[in-house]
């Protein structure tokens, strides 16, 4: 075993796309730095979530908007082709492979570690890498640490016997299981859902609310329990998973209100949990498993003398890919303006602060049909204690709906603050409306008042059209 030392201004734990923004960003401000990887740069979102669990629903949203347009229904009316389905899968997710993202870390001049990295102390990282020897990191400056999180698994009797899927199985399985049971009613749960009934397996979800996707819209949960049901899918609200065996390669699950089910796969979507267990957090006061709280501009609260980071699902604050490299960008120009003695800009919306993770989180729910959102729900708007005003419009009264598909079903909700005529949330369900998403997040990062937004003119005939709607509405 060999042992060396090195020193870096900055020193990233994690080499996820929330990693690589930051040291892209801290290595752009002239500052050395270096990455730790224990497994594949690009991280889950890469290999394991959001590559290619999009690219297994594209084929099934694909077909679904198909479907509904006169002259295609009868040319799309066969079964997905599951071969090149997971093909494309596979592709999408470099097959599982990073020399891209290696290529990409050498064109911007970041080294890389390979191994599992932990802090020792204070500003002190020891990597242990694959081959057994001990490479021993300094930083001047800053340690960041943007490890994600993981599945975080329900205590089930009989879970260690099963073998469950959770999303990185759900996402990456080779095969589609005849008979596919889903714990949970959360967006990796509708999502998957949503996939591999397409594929042929009969889904049942197990859903301990009385809802799915309860963090958003009544409504939007509403829609998205519509179409996986008219898609098969076997959806039991309020029930609960008592205990679990595998027997003669079946999963035998049994409920709490004494009913059994059978399954060849199981997949546990019940929360993510931060990978905080191994990193070392105690030899700096912290404690192991725990979420890392920060401050606007990421530096950990709870650590002194401000040399400590964490972006990403690390810090609870918005568990999604794009808000991820949304922190990092910021923690990376921080990281480099502390270290250069330049001023730091911490006023709201200021360069250097994460006002968005407050007020403008986007986000897409890819299934049949889609969910977006941004912002508040109103039941949020209600707890902040602000006075607004909900304005709903039936999505299916647009022109643009007509174009997309026969029957189409949506709905779209837009939240008015009352005091400072701005809109502070919007939820669209239906299909198409992933792509609505970013006009309502400069809405409401735009904090564009309602006046002006009027003079936003939409092109006729498309879905965007809803915003004209939806403004008529508030306007009587």
């Amino acid at each position: 075993m060999n042992e060396t030392t090195r020193t870096y201004d900055v020193i990233v734990i994690g080499a996820g796309p929330v990693g690589e923004n930051v040291a892209e960003r801290a290595r752009a401000a002239g500052l050395s730095t270096v990455i730790v990887e224990r497994e594949l740069l690009g991280g889950e979102c890469s290999f394991w979530a959001c590559d290619p669990s999009k690219a297994l629903l594209r084929p099934v949203v694909a077909r679904a908007d198909a479907r509904r347009v006169p002259g295609l229904g009868q040319a799309v009316a066969g079964p997905l082709d599951v071969e090149a389905v997971l093909a494309h899968r596979d592709k999408m997710s470099s097959y599982w492979k990073d020399e891209d993202q290696v290529d990409w870390l050498d064109s911007v001049n970041v080294d890389l570690i390979r191994g599992h990295g932990r802090l020792t102390g204070p500003k002190q990282v020891a990597v242990q890498t694959p081959d057994g020897d001990t490479v021993r990191l300094t930083a001047r400056h800053a340690v960041a640490v943007s490890t994600g999180t993981g599945a975080a698994l329900p205590p089930i009797p009989g879970l260690d016997t099963v073998r469950p899927w959770t999303s990185r199985e759900a996402t990456s399985a080779g095969k589609v299981p005849g008979r596919l049971a889903v714990v949970g009613g959360g967006v990796v749960a509708v999502e998957m859902a949503t996939a591999w009934q397409a594929l042929g397996s009969q889904v049942t979800m197990l859903v301990l609310e009385d809802g799915l996707l309860q963090r958003m819209e009544p409504f939007a949960g509403e829609l998205v329990t519509d179409g996986l049901r008219e898609a098969g899918v076997d959806i039991r609200f309020e029930t609960s998973v008592t205990s679990l065996a595998r027997e003669g390669g079946e999963v035998r699950i049994t409920l709490a209100d004494g009913g059994h089910l059978v399954a060849d796969e199981i997949l546990l979507a019940t929360g993510r949990a931060p990978r905080t267990w191994d990193l070392g957090l105690e030899t700096i006061g912290l404690t192991p498993g725990d979420w890392l709280k920060v401050d606007d501009t990421f530096r950990v609260t709870d650590v002194a003398d401000g040399w400590f980071y964490a972006v990403g699902d690390v810090n609870h604050r918005a568990l999604m890919t794009h808000q991820g490299k949304y922190q990092a960008r910021i923690a990376g120009a921080v990281i480099g303006a502390r270290a250069n003695g330049e001023p730091v800009d911490g006023a709201r919306w200021g360069a250097h602060v994460a006002t968005a993770d407050h007020v403008a989180v986007p986000q897409v729910v890819f299934t049949t049909p889609e969910v977006a959102s941004v912002g508040l729900t109103s039941r949020e708007a209600e707890q902040s204690g602000r006075r607004i005003k909900v304005v709903d419009y039936d999505l299916a009264h647009v022109a643009g709906a007509h174009q997309y598909g026969e029957d189409y079903r949506g709905r779209a909700r837009m939240l008015i603050d009352t005091d400072r005529d701005t809109v502070v949330g919007v939820t669209f369900a239906g299909p198409g409306v992933g792509e609505l998403v970013h006009s309502a997040t400069i809405a409401v990062a735009g904090e564009v008042p309602i006046d002006r937004l009027w003079h936003a003119v939409p092109a006729f005939p498309t879905l965007g059209e809803i915003w004209l709607r939806l403004l008529e509405t508030h306007r009587g």
